[in-house]
């Protein structure tokens, strides 16, 4: 059977290892990760004062350790929630924290009490690796892979099982400790298991770092870093599928291609700063007035493409109508512009690419006819196209 030293020495290496790994990753600037790792590092600087009897009196050093494995506990719960985005603490759970380490100073020093000490610190355990696991996995995003996010909301409640199980042992007196780290069967066995839960938590924190990463790189590629709509790619792919629903379900599809009006002799007249600026309030303006399940893509350089779904073309006509008054009410500061749009609906069989084609096609009727107006194509293709020009 393992001894108690041995353990704890296989604690001390994997709390060093979970804060290099966790270290790697600082610069990366995910919320929590900072907090993770000055818990480890926090942890193996307790197991440390234990271990080195030889330079640490026990009496002082378990103290000491007591209070970090407590902070490192409290650190990995705010990382938790900083990393969803929570509050990373309660006023409650600070003063627990200061309650639990007075207790703890109380039965080593004033009245030792190995077994209330276990009692106590244990039960204390358990709350936060619950906390951890309800955290990671009630707050788990919607869009998400969920294993990295179960990984550890599991690994957290079975350790949490575990030093539950621990507190009500030595509560209820079914075991007994007669020094520090008493190498008794059931002790043995608690240790080892509550030592594993360490790199499996660190494992799963590590993922859902990752994960944070990998969802920012999917944005980079998907989302236009200037504007916040969809880049073409994203875009087409997207309209593709919505496409292939519209005509799976017969249900009505509309499309509308818009662009600003003159503007290169915007960004002649005020340079690029003020035609980023009039992109950026353009984009804006059409992001807040879409509807749930509305695509908006950038095509390239000023022009702009929205996809309707379970719309007919003269609601988009509507919708783009307004879309220009709301422009026209609230301008762009120094850099007023407009915009034209050509609108088209999908018809039975049709492809994206002839859809967006017949869209081009209105939009250079609308420039043609004076700019700052929407032009409706046939779904046909034909030329009866309906005007919606200021006023």
């Amino acid at each position: 059977m393992p001894s108690t030293v041995a353990l704890l020495s296989i604690a001390l290496m994997s709390c060093v290892m979970s804060a290099a790994v966790l270290g790697s990753l600082l610069r990366a600037n995910v919320r929590g990760v900072a907090r993770w790792c000055a818990a480890y590092g926090i942890f193996s600087v307790g197991i440390g004062l234990v271990l080195d009897k030889a330079h640490v009196p026990p009496w002082l050093g378990i103290a000491f350790a007591h209070g970090l494995f407590l902070l490192g506990s409290f650190a990995i719960l705010q990382g938790a929630r900083e990393f969803f985005g929570r509050n990373k603490a309660t006023a409650p759970e600070y003063a627990a924290v200061v309650a639990v380490y007075i207790a703890l100073l109380y039965f080593i020093y004033v009245r030792p009490n190995l077994d209330a000490s276990v009692f106590v610190t244990s039960a204390y355990f358990a709350y936060i690796r619950a906390a951890v696991g309800w955290t990671a996995l009630r707050y788990r995003p919607a869009h998400r892979p969920k294993y990295s996010y179960y990984f550890l909301g599991i690994a957290a409640l079975v350790g949490a099982l575990l030093h539950l199980a621990r507190s009500i042992a030595y509560g209820f007196g079914w075991d007994h400790q007669t020094a520090f780290l008493d190498p008794s069967p059931l002790n043995i066995a608690f240790l080892g298991l509550g030592i594993l839960s360490f790199p499996f938590m660190s494992i799963g924190m590590v993922m859902l770092a990752h994960d944070r990463l990998a969802e920012r790189m999917e944005r980079l590629a998907t989302i236009d870093e200037l504007t916040g709509s969809l880049v073409r790619r994203a875009f087409m792919e997207r309209a593709d599928a919505a496409v292939a629903a519209s005509q799976a379900s017969g249900t009505p599809l509309a499309l509308a291609i818009l662009d600003l009006d003159n503007f290169k002799a915007v960004n002649d007249r005020h340079g690029h700063a003020a035609g980023d600026c009039a992109l950026v309030h353009f984009a804006s303006t059409v992001l807040k007035s879409l509807r749930s399940g509305d695509l908006f893509g950038r095509l390239g350089g000023e022009e702009f493409a929205v996809l309707f779904p379970a719309t007919r073309e003269a609601e988009a006509l509507q919708l783009m109508n307004g879309l220009r008054l709301a422009i026209a009410a609230h301008p762009c500061g120094q850099t007023p512009y407009t915009f034209s749009a050509g609108v088209d609906e999908f018809g039975p069989g049709d492809r994206l690419a002839r859809v967006l084609a017949r869209a081009d096609a209105a939009l250079y009727t609308a420039k043609a006819l004076g700019r700052d107006c929407v032009v409706m194509a046939s779904s046909h293709g034909e030329s009866d196209e309906q005007v919606e020009q200021p006023g």
